[in-house]
């Protein structure tokens, strides 16, 4: 286990919070490594807590798909798979259509006009480096085009499931030779909602989509390769 493993403290937050966020952030830094067991008193004793916030994150991490526990071995750090993620991505791409087919119908100009910033608030981020803040904007930019749909049935289903795309998000940012096609995507599919049009709007989401699950195909074809 990693010697900088330390809490990030938020007074606003419940100790298991701060605890799954320290080691959520530890597992997409790969300060700890796939396959690395996470054993309840060890952390607890490297975090200074007790066992039961570790407890506790480490389900919160299961739900994300970031940790894994299987019987008499105990909690570990999830290796990435090209079945799990394939299943995430199918889903989110069944949805988001679904989603940006009703909001092409129902985006207000307030809406389209936040798309816009926040378009551009990530393509000023693509300068920082900074993947987590990143992947934050991205999910911001999904957000409202999930609010424009307006069907908080649909909005449940996606709000689950981001979770589980939160891992292969960060894998996908950390590489910054996507940042012009995310950039340009962005732009495309405000233009193609701005215009209600839903055929190419529908296109454009197909497209940032797959191009993710290229990617993070790539990413994890080359930790299989290292196994």
């Amino acid at each position: 286990m990693t010697d900088d493993l330390k809490l990030n403290m938020d007074a606003y937050l419940p100790l298991r919070d701060v605890v799954f966020n320290t080691l959520r952030e530890a597992i997409l830094k790969e300060d700890l490594k796939p396959g690395e067991r996470l054993m309840e008193q060890q952390l607890a004793v490297k975090l200074g807590v007790s066992r039961t916030p570790i407890r506790e994150a480490i389900r919160m991490l299961e739900q994300e798909g970031l940790a894994i526990t299987t019987p008499r071995k105990g909690a570990e750090v999830a290796h990435m798979t090209l079945k799990d993620m394939e299943d995430v991505l199918q889903i989110r791409e069944a949805l988001e259509d679904l989603a940006v087919r009703i909001a092409c119908q129902r985006i207000n100009d307030e809406q389209i006009e936040r798309l816009k910033v926040i378009a551009d608030k990530f393509e000023d981020l693509t300068k920082t480096g900074n993947v987590k803040a990143l992947a934050e904007c991205d999910v911001e930019f999904h957000d409202v085009v999930y609010d424009a749909a307006d069907n908080p049935k649909l909005m449940n289903l996606l709000n689950n499931l981001r979770e589980q795309l939160y891992r292969y998000r960060v894998e996908y940012l950390k590489n910054a030779d996507v940042y012009p096609s995310l950039i340009k995507e962005h732009e495309e599919i405000v233009n193609a909602l701005a215009a209600h049009n839903v055929e190419m709007a529908t296109g454009y989401i197909h497209v940032h989509v797959e191009n993710q699950e290229v990617a993070v195909k790539q990413i994890i074809e080359k930790q299989e390769i290292k196994k």
